[in-house]
């Protein structure tokens, strides 16, 4: 089944089917990625993922899913040292986030999903849906799309990290051109952790320069594995919470 693109359809179209559909809002950013990956792996990721999670979930979904232009820019301001980065400020991407809500909800939306694909979004796009349920008649669900990869029975699947293998194996499953040679990694700096704790520190960045983990070892093969179970289970959520908000 094709997917049902907001930009595809006229305004009489919405019209008709945003107050029974569910709207599902990719968002990415654009930001270094190491010295191997493209700044739009970010956007790229999410957009796959939801677009990918759509075509599958349309056909046993309750409710029509409106897929979203891609919001390609994020909150990135502590990628900004290391160029290639485009950011929102935490609060400016909040504004945009509630703008969208409420534009949404002008148009006869009640239900929204936000699909993330970047760390530095996640308590933006939490608050953004609690405070978009408030200000306007709308239901606003959040997920980010790599939950659920840690533990995944995907032969040892890592942790998602930042520009590392994870993120690079899905990469080279969706598109090999935009990444480059990848130099072995020979030191990863310890970083500060408490458990129950989140630790927030500009320094760990430098430390690593600008990546958590080893991407010398990704792989195609494998990153096809791990995205079609990321779709799979995000398929499923689509369809859950088309049936129950």
């Amino acid at each position: 089944m094709s997917v049902v693109r907001w930009q595809a359809q006229t305004r009489d179209q919405l019209t008709a089917l945003l107050p029974e559909a569910v709207v599902v809002l990719p968002i990415g950013a654009t930001e270094q990625h190491g010295p191997h990956l493209a700044t739009g792996t970010d956007a790229l990721l999410a957009e796959t993922a939801a677009t990918r999670a759509v075509e599958l979930a349309a056909a046993s979904a309750s409710r029509t899913l409106v897929l979203a232009p891609t919001l390609p820019i994020g909150a990135s301001d502590h990628h900004l040292p290391f160029g290639g980065t485009l950011s929102l400020r935490p609060e400016t991407l909040l504004a945009l986030l509630l703008d969208v809500a409420r534009s949404v909800a002008d148009c006869g939306g009640r239900r929204l999903v936000i699909v993330n694909g970047h760390g530095g979004n996640r308590g933006i796009c939490s608050a953004a849906a609690a405070a978009a349920s408030v200000r306007s008649p709308i239901t606003v669900g959040y997920l980010d799309y790599w939950d659920g990869a840690a533990g995944a029975d995907l032969g040892g699947t890592p942790l998602p990290g930042h520009a590392g293998g994870f993120e690079t194996s899905l990469v080279l499953a969706v598109d090999p051109e935009l990444v480059d040679e990848r130099a072995p990694r020979t030191h990863v700096p310890t970083i500060p952790a408490v458990p129950g704790v989140e630790i927030q520190r500009q320094a760990s960045w430098h430390e690593q320069d600008g990546y958590t983990d080893d991407p010398a070892k990704a792989d195609a093969a494998q990153g096809r594995e791990w995205l079609d179970h990321l779709v799979r289970r995000l398929a499923g959520q689509l369809v859950d919470l088309a049936a129950s908000i």
